[in-house]
């Protein structure tokens, strides 16, 4: 399985990436999660102790790396198109509760026209955690597609909007399902997070009629006390994890995009 996931900063993406993927490696599952927002947080969303967190250099900063692997640490220059990363992940990743964590670091913006070795890395990068099939992968994304490319859009199961009952939060969903749909991700979907009513469930519905909706995630209180005590959202008796097992049980493994 390999998913995607994105959504307004703000909405609970990455609880979300961190309840997926602990519920898949308690599965027994060969899990990798990937951090793609540059407010890289997951490590604490997982429940990785603060040593094992810390130690974790974001690729993106590995400059000798980055030079080694494209020939180039200037993006004025020549450099490979196609560098070496199948080696990154048990080397510059890290793993807890069955999980192993990779931290990409910031990119350049998309739209910009930028192919410079860092980005090449990344997405190359990527497009190996994609393509392999020995592991499921969470990639946790920050409101955009940027480390995707056409070349391996089709290689995703899923990406998946967080969203909240607001219109901002809405109106960055479709912003993400156009950015999907132009390098070919169909498959796109929507879960609900910190609903609270009947009528906010109306409300992200109504708001999103051309999206799939896997379900809703209650408004819990005790995620905020979670993160503030360093605990995962995993690891607190809450309904917004069963509702994360119903969805992957009944939604993500046998929707129809």
């Amino acid at each position: 399985m390999k998913i995607a996931i994105s959504g307004k900063g703000g909405v609970g993406k990455t609880t979300v990436s961190a309840i997926l993927a602990r519920l898949l490696a308690d599965e027994g599952h060969n899990v990798v999660a990937v951090d793609a927002d540059p407010d890289a947080n997951l490590a604490a969303a997982l429940g990785f102790p603060k040593d094992i967190a810390e130690g974790i250099t974001p690729v993106s900063e590995l400059k000798d790396l980055i030079e080694e692997r494209t020939g180039s640490k200037d993006a004025g220059t020549f450099f490979k198109l196609n560098p070496k990363v199948d080696d990154i992940p048990d080397r510059f990743g890290a793993s807890c509760y069955g999980v192993k964590l990779l931290i990409m670091g910031k990119v350049k913006a998309g739209g910009t026209g930028c192919y410079c070795p860092e980005n090449t890395l990344l997405r190359a990068l990527v497009t190996h955690l994609l393509l392999n099939p020995d592991e499921d992968l969470v990639l946790d994304m920050e409101a955009g597609i940027e480390h995707l490319s056409r070349g391996t859009a089709r290689a995703v199961d899923a990406l998946i909007c967080v969203v909240e009952p607001g219109q901002r939060s809405i109106q960055t969903a479709g912003r993400i399902k156009e950015l999907a749909v132009e390098i070919g991700i169909d498959n796109i979907a929507v879960i609900g997070n910190k609903v609270q009513s009947p009528q906010e469930k109306d409300f992200i519905e109504s708001s999103l009629p051309d999206f799939k909706i896997l379900g809703y995630l209650p408004y819990d209180s005790q995620l905020g006390l979670a993160d503030r005590t360093g605990q995962s959202a995993y690891d607190v008796d809450s309904p917004v994890k069963e509702e994360m097992k119903r969805i992957v049980d009944c939604g993500l493994r046998i929707a129809d995009f």
